[in-house]
């Protein structure tokens, strides 16, 4: 027999979105902070890899944090040099932020502790499984108007 909680959960799907993701980042977060990193900062750096400056706008969308959070990370890894705020010579009002020598060293380090964890996830839980979900999310995104 169909019961309103039974309903309800087979209708959230917002909520297994959820427990898996918190799984995943919970198991990277993990990881990274025995690297003295958090997820938030990987994320950052991974942008920041490329060699160019980008605009802290930028960095928040790819990072998917609010602006005011993403300022006191960039605080932090600025305090760490990991990162260094530069005007941007195009437009003077704009600043732009970019991965130091020590944060694309860091940047190194942090994608193989997130590589090992990514490949302990394939194998928990296979890599076909993996490929169909990433390949799913990746649709949905683009028809619910995700980045």
């Amino acid at each position: 027999m169909t019961t309103p909680a039974t309903v309800h959960r087979d209708l959230d799907l917002a909520r297994l979105l959820t427990l898996v993701e918190r799984s995943v980042v919970q198991r990277l977060g993990t990881a990274l902070k025995e690297d003295n990193a958090t997820i938030e900062e990987w994320r950052v750096l991974s942008l920041l890899g490329d060699g160019n400056g980008h605009p802290m706008i930028e960095i928040a969308e790819f990072a998917m944090l609010p602006p005011p959070t993403l300022t006191k990370i960039i605080d932090r890894m600025v305090s760490l040099t990991l990162v260094h705020r530069r005007v941007d010579d195009a437009d003077r009002r704009r600043v732009l932020v970019f991965a130091t020598d020590r944060g694309r060293q860091a940047l190194e380090q942090w994608t193989a502790t997130v590589e090992r964890q990514y490949n302990d996830i394939v194998d928990a839980i296979g890599g076909e499984e993996v490929a169909l979900l990433r390949a799913l999310l990746t649709r949905v995104s683009g028809r619910l108007g995700g980045q």
